[in-house]
């Protein structure tokens, strides 16, 4: 299904397998802990050193390793993670992405079974992945689908959804028949049991939860009686019949392939390529114009093509009834120079008048048009091209085969000799391509098995239409409506050994001959039955039939259409298909809409009378950084787990020149290689790769994925497993038991306003799942865990924790403390669990560390069967207020911040005052120590001018003392940091003056569109209100500046006097 784009040769069960995750962790860094850490224990500095020299020690010397094997392999997750084990001073993807996959697995959480949960819900969630193909590997694309479904499959399984994600692989086509048909179809399986496994491992290094006990392989003995079944119903039912017809036909594969096997070529003109079986290049995008004699008349009528060696199974000569150019040549007919046949001048207004000559040669048995053309005309179809790609016997001795590009230049030869050759020119086209052996499609003419598709497509159309089936995104609605109105039918024939041998038998009766008798076939899940079926059919008896199955085999695409429905044990009615089916989404890349989503909506619904999913999620294609499709002929392929591992330079060179590029392409891709990853790509980790992929916006454009993006996100894990040494340090200091949930209830301004924040959080993740907006999902967790929990929440309390209290007032200290330790855990534990969809590995390790410290009964045994965070859980946790006033409080802070840089303070902290209205000096009182601890300022002072004798602003002060730093926060807040050491004038006034002209751009920008014309007849009045409310705003603020310069350079000019 996920198409390798090669040809897979028995040779290759000689080659290694893909490197794999090992099952050992590595040593982990030692490097220094952050400072955060150490800030929030009371203990000296000297033994906290002591300890965690200790634990680094234990680590080293590997004796954590042996515990966590040990561990793992009982299976006993309570022993796994305790707070006695040493704690990594940093985070390491190898020591965290060790073993918990393993133990997943072996204790069954990810079956449906397994998920009768305390927060279970009587509803399932069901999905099949786009089976790979077993003769494939891994890459960005595929690491793509894994990152979104199992972000869903997690989501909804911690929901308390009852989840079944099955696993499988295509069979792909392979294509060699180097052996035979015994001895080939052996190789493969002895191959396919031998390495078939690697892609399935890949997927557990992905981290994918899915359902290993019901992996299933399209050429299973089940999968198979169910491809079986399904063509025999459908050739009852008459939707599968056989004819000749033509077909995309690989001469290199000789067999035919399916349309999303086939690549389109755009050529802007003459172009030399590179085609297989050929050792010189060939010429493609001219056009040969060529003249036919009129018979029995003077004249000639000339046509131009592209591929004149098709000129022998010329059978007529099509021009438009209205052309002026032919008025004279209607009906009559043309003398072929090297067959002497006889070609009619026939008249069809599908004939472009403006294209080449405006006369059209007809090759009916070598083009789509034109057969459609001699349908309506009643012409014969002569093939004058073999499946091997050489010429035919009806071409004459001088060409039988001959190759068919070899034999382009001899008929142009010949044409030459005779004088009819009329010219050749430079002409852009589109050349099709097989994509799995890059051979040149050559359309022949076969008789191969077809389904119709027709009246299942309109069904498929009504299922949209009707709200039946939803498409995300809703654009690909009109997309689908075209594509499925106007499709042919469906040829499932090819000419390979390797699938699924096409049920239908050829029946010879007594006394009858092949030349004498027509075709007679006959379906059958059996021999056995095809003969009672043949006997019946045509009256004889069963012993006179004779039977030869067809040898060719189905179109991959045929047994991967029925995945869904196979996978739960169709045709028979199993218990999983009663509970599974249909199943709950399809989510797939963008690309397989039609070839593969279609057809499993047409085949799904007609065999069960259920469309086989209610959703079908589409995502973007995955490019480079540079926004080219990634493909192997381009040498831009990364394989996901060089991003999870790391590698050097050296052997992305080495994968390169492993690969078949032309030698000019092998030099773009390994300069492209050098210049996008110089020092090779460094060690990521599953977690941020999984974390980047769903990060980018899946139903907007391409996605072109920077390894730098994976790299930050690597970061990040970094960050959290820093944050939870910080939280472990607090709990393990911490005397009295953290309550639960339930009970917390924050006490400060600061918690109250970080448990509304992880509140909106939930809020917003819950909306966002529901809509698959995965990127908004990501963005929202990691805003609050890097912005509001580390660098807002935990620098405020960790003042607060560090204090020792006695007395009343340390009576509520300790109080404050208690309740800031508990919303410490919880916002941690909550996190970690809004998380868990996406960084499954780092999530649970640093989880299952927080649980020795859990309130309250005891949880599930892994996070992935916690309860995914719920808004109602938190309704207690609601300050809008807070929320609210807390965005003027961070204005602040980064104003007075930024007033410190300017002066260069580290340690120093000076007093400040803000001069600002009533309103925002309450706020800031409200948030004092917030204001104090995060500016790093000894002491704010509230200055209201004309509200010195209001009695609510008990902190207000004088006026702040003159040669103070000033900032602008906005037009009615100001910041002035009174540093001791003194303002540095010109700097100050510069930032000023900086900031003064930005605001005139604005400003002026405002003023002329409420200047417009037309501005008070058609901006609606609320949207004037709010513009001139920004008018006002920006004119006092500039006020504020001018006042402020003048100001300043009233002391620069006291300062030079004296």
């Amino acid at each position: 299904m996920w198409r390798a784009g090669c040809v897979l040769t028995v040779r290759l069960t000689r080659r290694g397998g893909t490197r794999l995750c090992s099952s050992n962790p590595t040593k982990p860094s030692s490097s220094s802990s952050s400072s955060s850490s150490s800030q929030s224990l009371k203990r000296p500095k000297a033994e906290k050193q002591r300890r965690r020299r200790e634990r680094d020690d234990a680590i080293l010397s590997g004796q954590h390793r042996v515990s966590r094997k040990k561990a793992s392999g009982e299976g006993n997750c309570s022993k796994l993670k305790t707070k006695n084990l040493p704690f990594p001073s940093a985070y390491s993807p190898d020591y965290v992405e060790s073993s918990w996959y393993q133990w997943w697995e072996r204790e069954g959480f990810f079956r449906p079974e397994r998920h009768s949960l305390p927060q279970a819900v009587d509803q399932t969630f069901s999905l099949c992945i786009p089976p790979p193909n077993v003769t494939g590997t891994l890459h960005l694309g595929h690491a793509l689908t894994v990152a979104v479904e199992d972000a869903l499959v997690r989501w909804r399984r911690m929901q308390g959804y009852r989840v079944l994600w099955v696993p499988g692989c295509d069979h792909a086509g392979i294509a060699t028949q180097d052996f035979s048909r015994e001895e080939f179809l052996q190789e493969i399986w002895k191959w396919k049991n031998e390495k078939g496994d690697e892609i399935y491992q890949q997927l557990r290094r992905m981290g994918a939860s899915l359902d290993w006990s019901r992996a299933c392989f399209t050429l299973d003995p089940s999968f198979s009686r169910a491809v079986t079944e399904a063509f025999v119903r459908l050739s009852d039912s008459g939707l599968i019949y056989r004819s000749e017809a033509l077909v995309n036909w690989s001469c290199a594969l000789e067999s035919a392939i399916s349309d999303i096997e086939v690549d389109s070529q755009e050529l802007c003109g003459q172009t030399m390529l590179s085609v297989p079986g050929y050792d010189n290049k060939v010429e493609f995008g001219t056009m040969v114009t060529f003249a036919y004699p009129l018979d029995g008349h003077d004249g000639e009528v000339c046509v131009s093509t592209t591929r004149p060696e098709t000129m022998l199974g010329d059978v007529a000569v099509a021009v438009h009834p209205d052309d002026p150019r032919y008025q004279a040549h209607h009906g009559k007919q043309l003398r072929h120079p090297f067959t002497d046949r006889l070609l009619p001048v026939i008249t069809d207004r599908t004939v472009d008048m403006q294209l080449g000559t405006g006369a059209v040669k007809v090759t009916p048995a070598h083009d789509h048009a034109d057969f459609l053309l001699s349908q309506r005309h009643s012409l014969p179809r002569l093939t004058v091209i073999s499946g091997d790609g050489t010429m035919s016997s009806p071409c004459g001795h001088w060409l039988q085969g001959v190759k068919r590009f070899d034999a382009r230049q001899q008929v142009v030869d010949a044409l030459m000799e005779r004088k009819l050759f009329r010219g050749k020119k430079s002409h852009a086209m589109t050349l099709p391509v097989c994509s799995r052996s890059g051979d040149v499609i050559e359309p022949l003419l076969k008789k191969q098995w077809f389904v119709r598709c027709e009246q299942m497509a309109q069904k498929a159309v009504q299922a949209v239409e009707e709200g039946e089936l939803e498409i995300i995104p809703h654009s690909y609605d009109k997309t689908w409506k075209s594509w499925l109105s106007n499709i042919s039918d469906w040829c499932v024939s090819r000419q390979l050994w390797w699938g699924h041998q096409i049920p239908a038998y050829r029946v010879q009766l007594p006394d009858s001959t092949d030349t004498q008798q027509e075709e007679l076939w006959v379906c059958g899940r059996s021999e056995d039955e095809a003969r009672q079926r043949a006997a019946v059919k045509y009256g004889v008896k069963q012993e006179d039939v004779a039977l030869t199955q067809d040898p060719d085999v189905l179109d991959t695409w045929f047994s991967s259409g029925l995945f869904p429905l196979a996978m739960l044990g169709w045709p028979d009615k199993t218990p999983d298909l009663q509970r599974f089916y249909p199943n709950s989404i399809l989510e797939t890349g963008s690309d397989l809409v039609f070839f593969w989503v279609a057809r499993m909506v047409m085949l799904g619904a007609e065999l069960t009378g259920q469309l086989p999913f209610r959703q079908v999620l589409l995502h973007s294609m995955v490019r480079d950084k540079h926004g080219r499709k990634m493909s192997k002929s381009l040498g831009n392929v990364i394989d996901p787990l060089d991003v999870i591992h790391g590698v050097s330079l050296e052997r992305l060179e080495e994968k390169i020149n492993e690969g078949n590029l032309d030698p000019r392409e092998r030099l773009v891709a390994m300069e492209a290689q050098r210049r996008d990853f110089p020092g090779g790509i460094p060690q990521c980790g599953t977690d941020a790769l999984r974390f980047a992929l769903c990060s980018y916006r899946m139903q907007g454009e391409a996605i072109s994925l920077s390894v730098s993006q994976v790299l930050s996100c690597r970061h990040f894990c970094n960050k959290m497993w820093q944050t939870l040494r910080f939280t472990l340090g607090v709990l393990e200091n911490n005397t009295t038991p953290v309550g639960t949930l339930e009970e917390t209830s924050p006490v400060s301004s600061v918690d109250r306003w970080i448990c509304s924040r992880l509140y909106s959080t939930v809020l917003q993740v819950e909306q966002a799942f529901e809509a698959y907006e995965l990127h908004t999902v990501t963005s929202a967790l990691h805003s609050f865990w890097l912005h509001s929990l580390c660098d807002v929440y935990m620098e405020c309390v960790k003042p607060l924790l560090a204090q020792q209290g006695g007395g009343s007032q340390g009576e509520d200290r300790v109080r404050a403390k208690q309740a800031a330790v508990s919303v410490l855990y919880h916002c941690v534990s909550s996190s970690l669990a809004l998380l868990s969809p996406f960084m499954p590995f780092i999530t649970e390790e640093l989880w299952q560390r927080l649980q020795p410290f859990r309130g309250g009964a005891s949880a599930q045994s892994s996070l992935s069967l916690q309860t995914y965070p719920r808004s109602e859980q938190l309704a207690h946790w609601v300050f809008p207020e807070e929320e609210r006033d807390f965005m003027m409080v961070q204005e602040v802070i980064r104003e007075a911040r930024s007033l410190r840089a300017q002066c260069g303070l580290t340690k120093e902290k000076p007093d400040m005052w803000a001069v600002c209205s009533p309103s925002q000096a309450q706020v800031l009182l409200h948030f004092e120590s917030a204001v104090q601890t995060l500016s790093r300022i000894s002491s704010l002072h509230i200055y209201c001018p004309g509200y010195t004798d209001d009695p609510s602003l008990s902190a207000s002060a004088a006026p702040p003392p003159a040669g103070s730093l000033v900032g602008v926060v906005d037009h009615t807040c100001q910041l002035h940091l009174h540093v001791q050491s003194g303002v540095n004038i010109d700097k100050q006034t510069l930032q000023l003056s900086q900031r003064r002209d930005k605001l005139i751009l604005k400003l002026e920008e405002i003023l002329n569109r409420v200047r417009s014309p037309d501005y008070q007849t058609k901006v609606p009045a609320h949207v004037r209100l709010l513009m001139q409310t920004k008018v006002s705003a920006l004119q006092q603020e500039l006020k504020t500046l001018e006042e402020q310069l003048r100001v300043l350079q009233e002391t620069q000019r006291t300062k030079n006097r004296s």
